[in-house]
């Protein structure tokens, strides 16, 4: 079903959560749960997945997630400040302790000047409870390139995050 690329970082990241005996979440939304799916896709996957939050609409997000209405507000659904509480209330409303949000425009409408197709921002709560972020510009490369291109961030991120220490 998933790529070889994909399913050998699915395969990271359950390794690296299994190692630490961490549950991880998925919080994502202009992915509609692939992330989820591709963790999923690998047997075993249940001991570390503890669930995925498809959170398309800005009431699913604040919901589901606990997103401020006043972010959402302030700097839109796909933003920073978003995707770094997306990835919060994942954890928050879960019982994971490490997750990945997704949120962006996957197109073909709905991107702006400022924010155009193929933005994606990513959010990811790591076990000691920092969050990263990273934004991606991938271009208008068509619906679902930029879905795909964003798994596969997310599912970096998430391997990055499971690795994270905080500078001591």
């Amino acid at each position: 079903m998933f790529c070889e690329d994909v399913v050998a970082l699915a395969k990271t990241v359950l390794a690296k959560a299994g190692k630490k005996g961490v549950m991880v979440a998925t919080a994502e939304s202009c992915t509609g749960g692939l992330v989820a799916a591709a963790l999923t896709e690998i047997a075993g996957s249940s001991s570390v997945v503890d669930r995925g939050f498809v959170t398309y609409s800005n009431a699913a997000k604040m919901q589901m997630l606990a997103v401020p209405e006043q972010i959402l507000a302030e700097y839109g659904a796909v933003s920073e400040p978003t995707a770094r509480a997306m990835a919060m209330g994942a954890v928050a409303h879960s019982d994971a302790s490490a997750s990945v949000s997704i949120t962006g425009i996957a197109g073909p409408g709905g991107g702006s000047d400022e924010k155009p197709v193929g933005l994606v921002h990513f959010a990811a709560a790591c076990p000691d409870g920092q969050v990263l972020h990273v934004e991606r510009r991938f271009g208008d490369l068509g619906r679902e390139k930029v879905r795909q291109a964003a798994l596969e961030q997310a599912l970096s991120l998430l391997a990055q995050a499971l690795d994270y220490r905080t500078a001591q």
